[in-house]
């Protein structure tokens, strides 16, 4: 598969301060590699507050990572400067969680999908604009158009207006999209049409995904076919094939978030307690040079304090340093315990 964009050494800093405190750095994201490939969908998976929204706007161009390189297509290789978004980042879309937040409440939809396509296309007819919108709207499935053209977004569900959202991002012919947590202020009923309508676009128009979530039940249906990258306090702590992670997670913390997922069926439920030495969740401030998942995880040795660097075996990456000893352990335990 063809490298779409390149993420090398991402560092993002926030300055925080108070009136009762001093202004100070907080590390926000730290030495984040990755490469998203074309055509593909990644799902980009951890805690709320992990960092994944920020990662997802230095994407899309929206944030200027601190420190670090973005490649679009070989494009844009060097170091992009503070507050100038490049012309190709057009070509990286970005679908909110809100879509009630993301449409102006005041314009109707059609009004909504006409701006862009007007912005970026100066030299079209009003008859070719609407004849794109039709389009549009037939590829998100919101037929006969008129219908829902006229309306305001109040007037519309939150399925609708998040379609809406999907067909203004693919209005600019995008070859990445990154979604973040579309579906999760979505009736549980709908998500689903949802997620089979950016599987439907990826196929059908060739555009990458990246889907950002906490729910690893949306991220294993999405990414059955593609990539699975775990992130812990700002960094990614394992990445490789959907497959291959769900099936055999190496990592503490994807062994940790697998075993949190709700069984449905009350005979396949187990008492098994979670694989932590704590339940309560590091602040990003807090994170020392080492592992960030260090305080939680119960195989923590004292060379976890120091940094961490990649170990890749059978194509998937992890952060860990007692890796061997971590799958030693798991191997040598009763099938079922984490104990």
């Amino acid at each position: 598969m063809n490298s779409l964009m390149t993420l090398e050494h991402i560092n993002m800093r926030f300055q925080k301060g108070g009136f009762f405190s001093k202004d100070r750095s907080v590390h926000v994201l730290k030495d984040i590699d990755l490469t998203i490939g074309e055509g593909e969908i990644l799902a980009l998976v951890g805690e709320s507050g992990c960092g994944k929204t920020t990662l997802g706007k230095i994407i899309t161009g929206l944030y200027v990572p601190t420190e670090g390189q973005i490649a679009l297509q070989g494009e844009s290789g060097e170091t992009i400067k503070r507050k100038k978004r490049p012309l190709s980042f057009l070509q990286v879309q970005f679908i909110q969680q809100d879509s009630y937040a993301a449409l102006n409440p005041v314009r109707t939809i059609y009004q909504s999908l006409y701006a862009p396509i007007r912005m970026h296309n100066p030299k079209w007819s009003k008859k070719q604009i609407d004849t794109k919108i039709d389009e549009l709207m037939t590829l998100i499935g919101l037929q006969p158009a008129a219908q829902f053209l006229s309306k305001y977004p109040h007037q519309l569900s939150g399925g609708q207006r998040q379609r809406i959202l999907m067909a203004r991002a693919i209005s600019l012919d995008p070859k990445l999209i990154v979604a973040d947590e579309p579906v999760s202020m979505i009736d549980v009923s709908l998500r689903l049409s949802l997620l089979n309508l950016m599987s439907e676009l990826n196929e059908r128009l060739g555009i990458a995904f990246v889907y950002i979530t906490h729910d690893l039940s949306t991220a294993r249906y999405i990414a059955r076919r593609g990539r699975l990258a775990v992130m812990y306090l700002g960094e990614i702590m394992e990445e490789g094939a959907m497959d291959v992670v769900l099936s055999h997670p190496r990592h503490p913390y994807t062994r940790a978030l697998l075993k949190a997922v709700p069984v449905p069926d009350p005979d396949a439920r187990s008492d098994e307690k979670l694989p932590l030495k704590s339940m309560e969740l590091s602040g990003i401030e807090d994170r020392g040079e080492g592992c960030p998942f260090a305080p939680r995880c119960p195989y923590m040795t004292e060379q976890c304090e120091r940094p961490v660097d990649y170990v890749v075996t059978e194509g998937v990456r992890i952060k860990c340093r007692n890796l061997e000893e971590v799958e030693r352990l798991n191997a040598a335990r009763p099938e079922g315990t984490d104990e």
